[in-house]
């Protein structure tokens, strides 16, 4: 199999694999290209190794992956049963590498080397414990294995849209003249003002406002996205409030902290952590004090709630309203949308759908992608994201 055979086929066989449900993503595909390249495979059998180690996180995957392994390089298949491997292997295997050796129909036997020295490979062919959480609901993680997950939610880079700030910045391109730097420079040539200095608006990223139901339907989520905004680079300046019969506010308490006792805190100072949902009441209270002081104005909103409101869905629909002709952006997290069949026909979420410009479910770190782009700007208005 040459090189550029074997680029095609990999390419071909990420993309199957996600479509037939396993969670192979860019960075998998980019593992087991490295796998490919370091231990260069000369059959098939080694090829799915290859392909077990580094694309699979559980034993219960083998079953696709060995199928659509199938579907993607029979045409390669040099000998049936190294093409499917053992379907019991769940440890370690030893993958034996030695230069100068010739393609064979299988691998070559334990102890064997073709030019007197050996190279052992140790390939896992179970995921991490960390990749597996990571494709879990939230709401199935204990407090400890949330916490696991805190070192991959530092590599999320959570991102607003950029605004124009009052503050003037030189630019050597910029769309205004200016005046004060153009005749100070001209001092240089005699009063002769032979270049101008332009100048524009700085640039800065948008306030981000997070605003997360503690109700007992919520709470593992709410969890969830509080170390998430711990964690995650460029949240440093965001405000953070937790809501459930009433409105408190977190920003301090999540500084300058580790995510364990900023959570702890978070709890003691909620004193209706895991009571009811009073949505609109808590919105309300928001508007009234945070947003009408200028908080939300031209800030992106994320609200963590499942929409369901113990007091009138209608105060709900006209906070929410008020709440939009302040913000940019307004990103509504409500993990039962994941299911296909849910629709916002009732309660807090249907008065509130119409004012979200997006909403998606975040309900497991693999499912953090589409709420990061929402932030961003990247994603319009949606049901399933």
């Amino acid at each position: 199999m040459s090189r550029g055979d074997l680029a095609g086929l990999v390419a071909a066989f990420g993309a199957a694999l996600h479509d037939a449900g396993l969670p192979v993503g860019p960075d998998r595909s980019e593992r087991f290209a490295r796998a490919v390249t370091l231990l260069a495979p000369t059959t098939t059998a080694e090829l799915h190794r290859c392909a077990r180690a580094t694309l699979t996180c559980h034993p219960e995957q083998f079953e696709i992956l060995d199928r659509v392994f199938d579907a993607v390089f029979r045409g390669y298949a040099d000998d049936p049963a190294d093409f499917r491997g053992d379907p019991n292997a769940t440890g370690t295997s030893t993958t034996s590498a030695s230069s100068g050796s010739t393609p064979s129909a299988g691998p070559p036997p334990p102890g064997t080397a073709s030019t007197g020295r050996e190279i052992e490979i140790p390939v896992a062919t179970v995921g991490s414990a960390t990749e597996r959480l990571a494709s879990r609901d939230f709401a199935t993680l204990t407090p400890d294995e949330l916490y696991q997950l805190a070192d991959l939610m530092r590599r999320l880079a959570v991102a607003t849209p950029p605004r124009r700030t009052r503050r003037m910045a030189a630019r050597a391109h910029g769309s205004a003249v200016d005046l004060r730097a153009t005749l100070r420079r001209a001092r240089r040539t005699g009063g002769h003002p032979v270049r101008l200095m332009r100048r524009e608006p700085r640039v800065r990223p948008r306030r981000l406002v997070a605003l997360c139901d503690i109700s007992g339907s919520m709470e593992p989520y709410a969890r969830a996205m509080l170390q998430l905004l711990y964690c995650a680079a460029g949240t440093s300046h965001a405000e953070v409030f937790t809501f459930a019969t009433r409105l408190t506010r977190l920003t301090k308490i999540l500084a300058r902290t580790r995510p364990a006792v900023a959570l702890h805190r978070a709890g003691q100072a909620a004193p209706d952590w895991s009571g009811g949902t009073r949505i609109g009441a808590a919105l309300k209270a928001f508007n009234d004090t945070f947003g009408r002081r200028g908080m939300a104005r031209g800030a992106v909103v994320l609200i963590v709630s499942d929409g369901w409101e113990t007091g009138d869905p209608a105060q709900v629909g006209v906070e929410m309203a008020r709440l939009s002709r302040l913000a940019h952006r307004i990103v509504w997290v409500n993990p039962r949308t994941q299911s296909p069949r849910y629709r916002p026909l009732v309660g807090g979420m249907a008065a509130a759908w119409p004012y979200c410009d997006a909403v998606v479910s975040a309900h497991s770190l693999n499912a953090l992608d589409p709420l990061l782009a929402a932030l961003e700007g990247r994603a319009r208005h949606a049901a399933h994201q």
